[in-house]
């Protein structure tokens, strides 16, 4: 009998989704089955994870649901090699591969219903953000089984296919870009005397109370700005600072060539 769940790759992404989908149930280990591209790593994975890692792709691609999770550059072979093993059953496609449209992936398995997904890496902490964006055809149980994996490692956001480019760049690429600003606080701290593992701790903890007091009093980061800015004080100076060198614009300009960079991509 067919796999009700196949994973066709296992790098981080994925190994990161699954551990909190099969502890919770939403993935039942009895029911899965994954293929990876190198035997060595089949034998240590399938121990790690508890279900049944080989090379082979048929039975993956035999899966009433199969979870796409290889590299970008690789859907065209392994949508060939599949095609050619006769592993091409109906059922439901989700795919987690940067830039790759809708029409792409329905052009590629063409058997099966097909769902978007724009995980992020806080997910390998549960505390993730994923992208939904439904194709044609889909039931309600498909909808809610895909809605039951991603919000294992976090919450979900639903999304048109022309809102997916943005949100990839903000959410998945935004942490790449968040950190490069928390080390430039913290070389800043650095700079002004600070020992730098008390200044990356006192940086990773001043974002995380900012941010959770932008959450729970619901605060326009503006507000919050002009709250801490006091007349010819200190924060004034700094906000000064960073609008004269262009912080803001930068920002700005990285999220859209990482937006235009996705729409390269599909």
């Amino acid at each position: 009998m067919a796999a009700r769940w196949g994973v066709l790759g296992l790098g981080q992404m994925a190994q990161a989704l699954l551990k909190p989908a099969l502890a919770s149930g939403a993935l039942p280990a009895d029911q899965v089955v994954a293929c990876v591209r190198r035997p060595e790593r089949a034998a240590a994975l399938s121990a790690e994870f508890g279900v049944p890692v080989g090379i082979d792709p048929r039975p993956v691609g035999a899966a009433t649901n199969l979870l796409l999770a290889v590299k970008p550059q690789q859907l065209e072979g392994v949508v060939e090699q599949l095609s050619r093993e006769g592993a091409t059953a109906p059922g439901l496609l989700v795919s987690i591969l940067a830039g790759v449209n809708l029409q792409r992936l329905q052009r590629s398995f063409p058997t099966r219903r097909c769902v978007r997904a724009i995980p992020n890496m806080p997910c390998r902490i549960q505390q993730g953000l994923t992208g939904i964006c439904w194709g044609d055809g889909l039931s309600a149980v498909q909808q809610q089984r895909v809605r039951d994996v991603f919000q294992c490692v976090g919450s979900i956001e639903e999304l048109s296919e022309s809102q997916c480019d943005a949100f990839l760049a903000l959410a998945s690429s935004g942490p790449g870009l968040a950190a490069v600003v928390v080390e430039a606080f913290a070389d800043g701290a650095v700079a002004a005397g600070l020992p730098r593992q008390q200044a990356l701790a006192v940086t990773r903890r001043m974002l995380a109370g900012t941010m959770a007091l932008l959450d729970q009093e619901d605060l326009h980061p503006a507000a919050l700005k002009d709250a801490v800015c006091s007349p010819g004080g200190a924060t004034i100076l700094g906000v000064a600072v960073l609008e004269r060198n262009g912080l803001r614009g930068a920002l700005i300009e990285a999220i859209r060539a990482t937006t235009a960079r996705s729409r390269e991509l599909a």
